[in-house]
């Protein structure tokens, strides 16, 4: 994970274009999504954090985007039906 504060915006910028950061998430909620996601775009910078994969935010605890990772949330949200509550 990668807290947004740690870069500059010159590096943060370099690492998403050369792909080492893919993903961002709420890291209040703990949801993750693309970087270019609408509902992601609209979160407070402080509650920003930053993947390198979709492993690593699944790892951390985090669930997908109900927007932009819509069949990676349908099967996080099924595989929660069963489990307990």
């Amino acid at each position: 994970m990668i807290q947004p504060t740690q870069l500059s915006d010159t590096e943060l910028r370099s690492k998403i274009r050369k792909l080492e950061i893919c993903f961002g998430g709420n890291k209040r909620l703990k949801i993750y999504g693309l970087l270019h996601c609408t509902s992601g775009k609209r979160m407070k910078r402080e509650n920003r954090i930053l993947f390198i994969s979709e492993k690593e935010a699944l790892q951390n605890g985090y669930r997908p985007c109900g927007h932009c990772r819509r069949e990676q949330y349908q099967s996080w949200k099924a595989s929660k039906k069963g489990g307990p509550q």
